[in-house]
């Protein structure tokens, strides 16, 4: 998908999307403030944001711990310990279809599970246990997305790291390929994902976590699917290459040298892909 760099004055009147059962769990409610976009632009959103008929393909491979801790922009966060001295690295590729009252847009989450406030850390155990622990979550280290507001608005809201560059996902084959790209550049980040796979439905609510002047904020967000799933399980006890594959390719420039001192292995851990999930993301309810 190309950048979308137009930032209209009007909230886009797609309401009428979202009625699906899972949105009803939701109150919607306003910020304290509408977000200024630019110097002639205000907008009065509401939260939780809501995402219908997304497509999400996911793809997790094992990395270094050292270089995931390193990363880690506070001393309160730890990444979740894996076996052989490693942590995860999680690649989430959306493409947002319909989003409440905002035009559709690409986005590709680079995650990393972590454990905050001395929460327990056992390798794979943690991980395992994943959203059922109060200090476990996800931080997020980078988010290219096609749209300059919803740049703004992860930046501006949440302190994500949210920059506009091109991101193409096709399905073909029964694979997902996620490109992203800057400047015309050749791409610094592939992904394929098997789309097929074991089925298995979803309907989970996890802890974001990202830095807003200076403060760490937790924000929730939720989604339901059904996902189908392909896992490596022989990857916990054996390392992968550091170089790419058919799963990963990683290309040049700053983005690309960002994800390669990760030590990112070239076997995925596990692929998930669902043709249409609902998801919401609301604003942060904790501050430290």
């Amino acid at each position: 998908m190309d950048t979308n760099l137009t930032i209209t004055e009007q909230l886009v009147p797609n309401e009428d999307k979202f009625n699906n059962d899972f949105f009803k769990r939701f109150n919607l409610r306003h910020n304290d403030a509408p977000l200024q976009l630019n110097d002639d632009v205000s907008k009065n959103y509401v939260f939780p944001t809501f995402y219908g008929n997304a497509s999400c393909s996911i793809a997790i491979f094992h990395c270094d711990y050292e270089a995931a801790l390193a990363m880690m922009p506070s001393p309160t966060m730890k990444p979740v310990r894996m076996t052989r001295g490693r942590a995860l690295v999680i690649f989430s590729c959306y493409e947002y279809r319909n989003v409440l009252n905002v035009a559709p847009y690409n986005e590709i989450a680079m995650t990393i599970p972590v454990m905050t406030d001395g929460g327990m850390n056992v390798p794979v155990l943690s991980m395992l246990l994943g959203d059922k622990l109060e200090k476990f979550g996800y931080y997020v280290f980078g988010m290219p997305v096609t749209s300059l507001e919803n740049r703004i608005r992860g930046r501006k809201i949440w302190g994500l790291p949210k920059n506009v560059e091109r991101l193409d996902i096709t399905h073909a084959n029964n694979v997902a390929t996620a490109r992203a790209s800057v400047d015309g550049e050749e791409p610094y980040l592939e992904l394929n994902i098997p789309m097929n796979g074991s089925a298995q439905e979803f309907d989970i609510k996890s802890n974001l976590y990202s830095i807003l002047e200076g403060q760490r904020l937790t924000s929730a967000t939720a989604f339901k699917g059904k996902f189908n799933i392909t896992k490596n399980m022989s990857s916990l006890f054996k390392k992968s290459a550091n170089t790419n594959s058919a799963s990963i390719k990683i290309g040049k420039g700053p983005q690309a040298d960002m994800l390669r001192a990760l030590k990112i292995e070239n076997e995925a851990f596990q692929f998930r892909h669902c043709d249409s999930m609902n998801a919401c993301f609301d604003l942060a309810h904790k501050k430290v």
